[in-house]
């Protein structure tokens, strides 16, 4: 028996070439077998693979002679990559069938290694994508599946494909999604990378995300009704096709063929459960506690547009050097210095100084009690509500603390629902105010009714986003507040004149525009 005979009979050790010393030659040369099979082509002579090769090193690859790829061909066979046959092909006399010639061809365990190490390979260098695309694909196969379901009898053949489609999509959708938020990750550590480069495509970058997070919430909803019209349609049946088709191929085990038969047909049809449960699971909230994946996904896109921001606005930072915090302060002197009245110059405190009704635990019974009595609004004035009550001693002292036993742990219960009831009406107020501002299509700001004071809060910070994306000579545009939860598109109205906004802080004037305002929480 030959050498490399010998070696075809050893234990495979496959990934053994990748510490050994020529790991770039062996990883050479076996990428040329498995271009080669890619071509339908199973052998290849050392000659060929030195064509192969040469080819290769026009690319600035490293060149070999016919002795190093000789002994490279050897240790792969030797570790179970490549299987050698003899050569018997060209023999034409008794020397050349003497002469050692060889055919090489890629084993099955040096083919999985190849498979192994390219998936390893694209994973690791993988970016990933937000595939717009496949949310409408998505949708238009459930669709499709739609009407398929509302027939008497589906055709298996189209329901099958149809699902299978779905299953493709999908699972391209998850990873792609995946991957992209881990590469965003990865480019958000950028002290060892690229400043310029960064600064560059962040704004490209914001730009993608966005546009995904209002084509997800747009496809997403529908996605969601699909699905629920599926399961009023018994979608299962759908599913039986599907597992009944596949059990069909089932390779037949043992000597009862119907129970063989009835376990691929289970299987299959616990294959196809899941998948859907994962579908649902993507695009539809179960309750406020379990979020579907495609809610935490746009969350956290929206988070990552947030940390783009920061990283820039840090960088900024890093460039202009340390912060001067008496020019900030000369610049604040100024802004009080040109404020047209007292009261603005009010509002520009607060801004500056957080000087906002403050909300604790620390205060007494007493507190809590005329707080509940009365019903205070969190925007009341300190000079309008009940006084804080502290300990005499505080004042004394400066310090709760004394001698002598400890206090009892007090019941903080009552503070705690007194918090949340007003948490929980603040939010009521806010889901209102969204609520009163959401336009069925395109509208004019001269027929917007009079706005209370919450909704004109929210209104100008809609209005602040939509100018600030505008860039100069343009007249429509299209922006997604910070918080990915609404939608604004603003269009100037030619020749359309002044108008007049009033609400019950004052009037505001401006030239007229069409405005959209969609409330992308409420889709989802």
């Amino acid at each position: 028996m030959t050498d490399l005979a010998q070696a075809a009979h050893a234990v495979p050790q496959p990934f053994a070439h990748l510490s050994a010393p020529n790991a770039l030659l062996y990883r050479r040369v076996l990428r040329t077998f498995a271009r080669a099979k890619e071509r339908f082509i199973v052998h290849l002579r050392p000659e060929d693979v030195a064509a192969e090769l040469r080819r290769g090193s026009l690319e600035q690859q490293p060149t070999q002679t016919d002795e190093q790829l000789a002994q490279a061909l050897e240790k792969l066979v030797e570790w179970g990559n490549l299987h050698a046959d003899a050569d018997t092909g060209r023999v034409t006399s008794v020397e050349d069938f003497h002469r050692k010639r060889f055919l090489f061809q890629l084993t099955a365990a040096g083919q999985a290694a190849e498979q192994a190490i390219a998936f390893y390979e694209e994973a690791i260098g993988r970016r990933g994508a937000l595939q717009s695309v496949a949310l409408g694909d998505i949708a238009e196969q459930l669709q499709s599946l739609k009407a398929l379901a509302e027939t008497a009898d589906p055709d298996p053949g189209k329901t099958h494909l149809l699902l299978l489609t779905l299953a493709e999509r999908f699972s391209s959708l998850a990873d792609n999604a995946q991957a992209f938020m881990a590469s965003l990750r990865r480019a958000l550590d950028f002290s060892d990378g690229d400043v310029e480069g960064f600064v560059a495509y962040k704004e490209r970058l914001i730009d993608y995300i966005n546009r995904f997070i209002a084509d997800l919430a747009n496809s997403g909803a529908r996605i969601a009704a699909l699905l629920a019209e599926l399961e009023d349609r018994d979608h299962h049946r759908l599913l039986a096709l599907a597992a009944r088709r596949e059990a069909a191929d089932a390779v037949p085990e043992g000597a009862d063929a119907a129970a063989a038969y009835a376990r691929a047909e289970a299987a299959a049809s616990d294959s196809w459960e899941n998948r859907w449960r994962g579908l649902k699971d993507w695009f539809v909230s179960r309750d406020a506690g379990r979020p579907s994946q495609a809610r935490l996904l746009r969350q956290a896109a929206v988070t990552a547009i947030k940390q783009l921001i920061d990283a820039v606005g840090l960088l900024n930072e890093r460039r202009s050097g340390r912060s001067d915090r008496s020019a900030d302060f000369r610049a604040l002197a100024r802004w009080f210095a040109e404020a047209p009245d007292d009261a603005a110059a009010h509002r520009l405190w607060r801004v500056a100084f957080g000087l906002s009704p403050a909300r604790h635990l620390t205060v007494t019974a007493e507190t809590v009690a005329e707080w509940r009595q009365e019903d205070l609004a969190p925007a009341t004035p300190w000079q309008k509500a009940p006084p804080v009550r502290i300990s005499p001693q505080l004042r004394r002292t400066g310090s709760y603390e004394r001698r002598g036993k400890p206090n009892g742990v007090r019941d903080r219960s009552a503070a705690r629902r007194l918090l949340a009831e007003q948490a929980e009406r603040e939010a009521a107020e806010t889901a209102a105010a969204r609520a009163r501002l959401c336009t069925d299509g395109p509208a004019r700001l001269s027929e917007l009714d009079v706005l209370d004071p919450k909704a004109f809060r929210l209104f100008l910070g809609l209005l602040g986003d939509a100018l600030s994306a505008r860039f100069p000579g343009e007249s429509e545009v299209k922006v997604v507040t910070g918080d990915g939860s609404m939608e604004v598109r603003l269009s100037q109205v030619a020749g359309g004149g002044q108008v007049e906004i009033r609400t019950e802080d004052g009037v505001l004037t401006g030239p007229e525009h069409l405005i959209e305002i969609t409330d992308l929480m409420a889709a989802s």
